[in-house]
């Protein structure tokens, strides 16, 4: 290597380690235009062009670096497999990739959790198991495989019987914090679906608290702030416009059926599923200033923004015509999805609040949401959301959609017909088939969506109804 690439080749990993990524990128590419046999800097920029969301360049990068013997080329695959699953849902080409890593490194433990975490995505609750148990195989005193295992059992067989134990024990041994979460989540949920309640919530306790030994506290009055921001901000409808909305945005709280609802309107012949979307959440991360920069926003910036948008949605369209953007905590940024886009159509999931507010603290949702580690953060937040959702729908009475959980699990067709009546689309019989479809499904309702609707959910607070209390104090009956 020259002087003048190794100095170019400095410079781009002192970028990288600044996480100034566009330049970092720009600087790899110099550096791989004089000497492109470098391995590892193809890793590099492979690196830096995912977090860029340049997905199909970082597919090449990596792919240079394996075609030039890159150290460690499973990882690499692993890589692969979450671009292609997690960013452009081409999931036969991710288990190939999770094959590929595994031929070479049979007890990869990245992989088998992967590739147990792409057969759950699918539906495959057989071929997840065997996974999680190859990778207990691999490393049996592995936390992650072990609740991963845990995850896809029927509570009532003896395998969860069995391992019921296992997790107990493991709980005793393991001393780091986020390890200890992920085995009481485990085990709180094997003992809630064998009607152990008393030791469920116990599990679910523990596992809560090691949580937010390792996650930043929830700052009430920190969000209290900016909900009066977006308030502040977005006093008035944004201003007619003749284009139409390139999605259809579903939002609401975490757990409050929005999964259900998604995948009820994904049989529709002219809507494509776009899953949990991290779209516009990212985009308001990249505006500075920040919500108050919007309302002060020109048209050129306007576009630049819905061009990033539309950018992302691209990898989603199945040819539908009409995408879902599924992401919960978009009720956040109706503002900026109205100023954007002022004819989207918002559909609003709701759930009684205790139900949803259990289901929140009974999921490791992790670092992003630490509200849900603790009840009465959870409950603040609730509080929250229900002020901001009352001010929006003052600005947008006839663009958002309530759908109630316990309606639509207790009677689907009436408010499914008049969903679809909402969003000016016509009833097809195939809509309330969908635990029978195929297709990935990538959030925490992956096995409740592929069963039949039920109602077993409803209510599901009544169960715990003394911890409720005890843990809620007044807020309990808010």
């Amino acid at each position: 290597m020259d002087r003048e690439t190794a100095a170019l080749l400095e410079r781009a990993a002192a970028f990288r380690r600044a996480g100034r990524v566009d330049e970092a990128i720009g600087a790899y590419r110099a550096v791989l235009d004089r000497e492109p046999d470098l391995p590892d800097s193809w890793y590099n920029l492979g690196w830096l062009q995912r977090q860029a969301r340049l997905y199909e360049a970082a597919l090449e990068s990596y792919g240079q670096a394996l075609n030039r013997g890159v150290r460690d080329p499973e990882e690499i695959h692993v890589n692969r497999a979450v671009i292609l699953s997690d960013h452009l849902a081409r999931h036969d080409e991710a288990e190939a990739e999770l094959e590929a890593a595994l031929k070479l490194k049979p007890d990869y433990l990245p992989a088998l959790l992967n590739l147990g975490n792409l057969h759950e995505d699918r539906g495959n609750r057989e071929a997840a198991e065997g996974a999680y148990r190859r990778a207990l195989n691999a490393s049996p005193g592995d936390a992650l495989a072990l609740s991963r295992l845990a995850g896809v059992l029927n509570p009532e067989s003896k395998p969860a019987a069995e391992l019921v134990g296992r997790l107990r024990a493991a709980i005793r041994d393991e001393r780091e914090s986020p390890a200890r979460a992920d085995l009481g989540f485990a085990l709180g949920r094997l003992l809630d679906g064998r009607g152990d309640y008393e030791e469920a919530f116990a599990a679910y306790e523990a596992a809560n608290r090691a949580s937010r030994e390792s996650f930043r506290r929830y700052d009430r009055e920190a969000h209290e702030r900016f909900v009066d921001r977006l308030i502040a901000t977005f006093p008035e409808p944004a201003k007619a416009a003749v284009e139409a909305a390139p999605s259809i945005f579903i939002l609401g709280m975490f757990r409050s059926g929005s999964t259900l609802v998604e995948r009820i309107l994904a049989g529709h012949s002219r809507i494509a599923a776009g899953g949990e979307l991290d779209l516009i959440p990212a985009l308001s991360r990249r505006i500075d200033g920040y919500p108050e920069s919007v309302a002060a926003a020109g048209e050129d910036m306007l576009q630049a923004w819905r061009e990033f948008y539309l950018a992302g949605l691209k990898t989603c369209d199945g040819g539908a015509g009409i995408v879902t953007d599924k992401r919960p905590d978009n009720f956040l940024h109706i503002g900026l999805i109205k100023t954007l886009f002022p004819n989207a159509k918002i559909v609003h999931t709701r759930r009684d609040r205790l139900d949803n507010l259990l289901s929140l603290y009974f999921l490791h949702l992790g670092a992003d949401m630490p509200y849900a580690l603790d009840l009465g953060d959870a409950s603040h937040w609730h509080a929250q959301y229900e002020r901001l959702m009352e001010h929006w729908k003052r600005l947008y009475p006839n663009d958002i959609f309530d759908v109630d959980y316990d309606e639509l699990v207790r009677e689907p067709e009436p408010l499914i017909r008049g969903l679809l009546g909402f969003l000016g689309l016509d009833w097809e019989d195939q809509l309330l088939d969908f635990h029978r479809r195929s297709g990935a499904v990538k959030t925490a309702s992956v096995w409740q969506v592929r069963e039949p609707l039920h109602a077993r959910s409803s209510g599901r607070w009544r169960n715990y109804e003394p911890q409720l209390k005890r843990q809620l104090g007044r807020s309990f009956g808010a």
